[in-house]
């Protein structure tokens, strides 16, 4: 605990920035844990209906969050957590895509991090960024203070261009770079992420300063290796490995929240910290194939999936390819078991935060996201519909992006949303099984429209587009380096 944190740091950091601080929303200066896994979506969580999985933890966070129930991301990784850090639209950051140079989030965007700092924030980042190997790119240039993550989208992923992790890097024991030299760990790479960032938490837990951690899983994206107590029960009822695998990521994910959340409490953190658990993007397809239906493979495997009743998996403009969980738990201050069913989405965060955290001065033309701070003080406040926008992008590299316009996009509000050339009542249909454009054509031209006006602004700001692509890989390159001058250092676990 902080005694007299919000009232001296209030009025310390109005001395000094003047205008940019805005009065507390909610009395306070919290600190922010916003944990962000890999690909799991909507469906792999107990309290959303899967029939298999068994996630205790997370069931627990739901009933003591405040839930958006329709919150929208992107189709895949990197364009969520540029969206996340940046309150704006991927393709506005230059992200049209999660390798060849296109993943990397324009230098020219004003960070959430870097924006939490003008009030006193001091940022942790523990598992996946993904927004650029390359040094200009990294999180240390890009607000955090304490770095610990693996390169590339995936641990061991390499690409024929910046985009590569340690070399033969794997999800037990793997490399990590840690505030800018790398060191070899012990343990499971989920369990290594909340450890380190358990460990920097409780160092930050008695100091004048509020702290964000944003500790983000590479689980559960493939390959889908978990540990082995994690898959057993899978494969006892007849799971595929690989089946198994995901799920059993899942498990060891809630196996951590459990610890995070046990942690908060025993530190006496929990009333002064947001906890906010989320994924970037829909289920991943192998995993998702029809809502609880069972059936053999072609290569004679139990099928097993469930999608919420969702069309679309990762990579997909569809409901199910962006809808993701979010929950956001503030004890006293958001309402415990609260469903909030207004569209939102990860262009939202970014001012949610900033307002909760006193900040007036947003980065001038940037933010197009919505703080949600009247939605969490009131589910019922009058809030005015809008559209949101999804390009599941990924052209070749090298094409005239505006040649792809209208292909793997869509269009959502509160009501419809329109997938290229298709619409859906998304209160009466939400499983998109009857294309109303016919019946609605006032309802799609509308949308188009709006469409339209978004890529003209979106475009120019492609500035990875003509990017060249890089003939090293910058983690390979500094791993060489460091040993070259010494061995990688044994990782030194936080104490907690």
């Amino acid at each position: 605990m902080r005694p007299f944190r919000d009232f001296i740091t209030i009025l310390f950091f109005q001395l000094i920035f003047g205008s940019c601080l805005l009065a507390l929303p909610f009395g306070t200066q919290p600190n922010i844990i916003l944990v962000i896994t890999d690909d799991q979506g909507y469906g792999p969580i107990g309290k959303h209906g899967n029939p298999w999985i068994q996630t205790p933890s997370l069931d627990k966070l739901h009933g003591q969050s405040t839930r958006f129930e329709r919150f929208l991301v992107s189709p895949t990784c990197s364009p969520t957590r540029a969206a996340l850090m940046s309150g704006r639209h991927p393709m506005k950051n230059g992200i049209t895509h999660t390798i060849l140079e296109r993943e990397r989030m324009a230098l020219s965007t004003v960070t959430l991090p870097q924006v939490l700092s003008k009030v006193g924030y001091v940022s942790g980042i523990f598992g996946k960024w993904h927004l650029g190997d390359e040094e200009p790119y990294q999180p240390h240039k890009r607000g955090f203070d304490e770095v610990f993550i693996h390169g590339a989208g995936g641990i061991g992923q390499a690409f024929k261009c910046s985009c590569a992790d340690v070399p033969e890097n794997k999800y037990f024991n793997p490399t990590i770079r840690s505030n800018g030299s790398f060191v070899k760990t012990k343990g499971y790479c989920t369990d290594l992420f909340f450890t380190a960032g358990l460990g920097w938490i409780n160092k930050m837990k008695d100091k004048e300063n509020p702290f964000f951690a944003y500790i983000t899983t590479n689980a559960p994206h493939g390959p889908f290796i978990a540990p082995p107590e994690n898959t057993k029960r899978f494969t006892d009822i007849g799971f595929s490995e690989k089946d198994a695998g995901f799920y059993g990521m899942i498990e060891n994910i809630d196996e951590n929240i459990g610890i995070l959340m046990n942690k908060l409490e025993e530190w006496n953190l929990s009333d002064d910290t947001i906890l906010i658990f989320m994924s970037d993007n829909g289920s991943v397809g192998g995993m998702v194939r029809e809502d609880i239906k069972l059936g053999i493979s072609k290569d004679g495997e139990p099928i097993r999936g469930f999608n919420a009743g969702m069309k679309g998996t990762k990579g997909s403009a569809h409901e199910g390819g962006v809808r993701v969980p979010f929950f956001v738990r503030w004890p006293g201050k958001f309402k415990a078991g609260q469903a909030i069913e207004r569209i939102s989405a990860h262009i939202d965060l970014f001012p949610t935060l900033a307002e909760i955290a006193g900040i007036e001065q947003l980065p001038e033309g940037q933010v197009e996201g919505r703080s949600l701070v009247p939605l969490l003080k009131d589910p019922k406040a009058k809030w005015k519909d809008r559209y949101f926008f999804t390009q599941v992008a990924r052209w070749k590299t090298g094409s005239e992006p505006t040649d792809q316009m209208w292909k793997r996009f869509a269009v959502r509000n509160q009501r419809f949303r329109l997938v290229e050339n298709s619409l859906y009542d998304m209160k009466k249909d939400p499983r998109q099984t009857e294309d109303i454009a016919d019946k609605h054509p006032e309802k799609v031209q509308s949308m188009r429209i709006a469409y339209e006006k978004f890529w003209k602004e979106a475009r120019p700001l492609m500035v990875n587009e003509d990017a060249p692509i890089s003939p090293t890989r910058p983690f390979h390159v500094l791993h060489a380096r460091q040993l070259e001058e010494s061995d990688i250092p044994d990782w030194k676990v936080p104490k907690f």
